[in-house]
């Protein structure tokens, strides 16, 4: 049966993003996802599904369908409730979400430009940083865990972003996939002499792997690391495949005390979608 779907695309520094207003039962998020997302469909990175929140001091919950947390989604709805406001250019209003993936509130700051939106989000502070040395398919590796309530990152330091290092981070990805029971593993490679992120997510729920061109949450972890190293604050502008997200981070006594990310989202397209369901 074909069924009509109500959807916003986002374009969140290239990491294509479709929201969902159709009410769908959780378990059907799975099913729902993989056809929207495919190429011969709208096409996009992840989707996620506007649900009402429980929490009365947001204004909309946000299930990724995955479960996941997305840095970049909670932009794109931030924009979207925004857009549905009317905000008008050089506006700007705050917006509270609540996300799956986390059990804090996310505070959005969406200011309207010409032709996009300028969001602000405060992000989940990691439970815990750690560095471990491993040997994995034949190289010794540094990785920086950044461990959150229900999804980890690995930061790792490169000199470039060559086939090996990619065919191992995949690899690496797929196996805590399979280990650790989190929702989501994202594989953070980081030239630290240009600020550079190429950014892996892996979604063991729907079992995606996709090389991000843009990584909200990862930019905001790669953020968390610096401060966490340097023991202090941290404002960077990380370059990645799709353009420049900003990270915000402090942390003293080993406690993050600050976490944002800020960048630019686009609405692309709005309409109904058809799936077989």
């Amino acid at each position: 049966m074909i069924q009509e779907i109500d959807f916003i695309k986002f374009n969140p520094t290239q990491n294509m993003t479709v929201l969902v207003k159709t009410k769908y039962p959780v378990e059907r998020y799975k099913h729902v996802a993989s056809k929207i997302m495919s190429y011969d469909n709208v096409h996009a990175e992840q989707v996620g599904f506007i649900e009402k929140p429980k929490n009365n001091k947001a204004v909309a919950h946000l299930h990724m369908a995955g479960g996941e947390f997305c840095g970049n989604a909670c932009m794109a709805l931030a924009a979207f409730i925004a857009s549905e406001k009317g905000l008008k250019q050089n506006e700007m209003t705050e917006i509270l979400l609540e996300v799956s993936g986390t059990d804090q509130l996310i505070v959005g700051q969406v200011k309207r430009n010409i032709d996009e939106y300028y969001c602000q989000v405060t992000m989940p502070t990691p439970k815990k940083i750690e560095q471990r040395k491993i040997e994995f398919e034949g190289s010794n590796l540094n990785l920086i865990i950044v461990r959150y309530q229900e999804f980890i990152h690995i930061v790792i330091e490169v000199e470039e972003f060559d086939k090996s290092i990619r065919e191992k981070a995949e690899l690496l990805a797929k196996l805590l996939g399979v280990t650790l029971g989190a929702n989501l593993i994202g594989i953070l490679l980081y030239k630290a002499k240009s600020d550079e992120l190429a950014p892996l997510i892996y979604v063991p729920h729907l079992d995606t792997l996709i090389w991000e061109r843009g990584c909200g949450s990862g930019t905001a972890s790669l953020g968390a690391y610096l401060a966490w190293k340097n023991k202090g604050e941290v404002v960077a502008k990380i370059r990645q495949p799709g353009g420049t997200i900003n990270v915000k981070a402090s942390c003293y006594d080993e406690e993050l005390e600050c976490l944002k990310i800020e960048g630019s989202v686009g609405i692309v397209a709005q309409g109904k979608a058809f799936i077989d369901v």
